[in-house]
């Protein structure tokens, strides 16, 4: 039941990046274009990612536990230190360059597989340069 409810979450999650857009990486470059031909459609698509997240940070401490997981795992670090500062600022000037991020990315494989190959084959390699650089398994 769990791997058909986390089956239909993927595949409505890749679906909503593909209709909203954000697998298209010019249209994520013409939304961070703010000073040359701005395209704000993404904002509406973040907008509404906004307003789901905050009705899910008001239900959730109601809630004993998930309904299809033994309990939450809610991030408890709130301190801003410059490996955090580092990785978004990386994050960002990857996510300028490519036009994609992680989650548009994987969904672009279905969409436009060689260009997004490149993308997530290059996104491993630094997840994998990072466990070396850091000492982890």
């Amino acid at each position: 039941m769990k791997t058909l409810f986390s089956l239909i979450s993927g595949v409505l999650f890749g679906a909503g990046l593909t209709i909203g857009g954000m697998t298209d990486p010019a249209r994520v470059r013409g939304f961070l274009d703010l000073f040359g031909d701005w395209d704000p459609t993404l904002a509406f698509v973040m907008g509404g990612a906004l307003v789901v997240m905050a009705i899910a940070w008001r239900v959730v401490p109601g809630m004993a536990r998930p309904i299809l997981a033994d309990g939450f795992h809610v991030p408890t670090k709130n301190e801003l230190t410059p490996k955090l500062i580092g990785g978004a600022v990386l994050f960002g000037v990857g996510w300028g360059i490519a036009g994609l991020c992680p989650g548009p990315g994987i969904a672009a494989l279905a969409i436009q597989p060689a260009a997004a190959a490149i993308f997530v084959v290059s996104m491993l390699v630094g997840m994998a340069l990072l466990r070396l650089i850091e000492g982890k398994s």
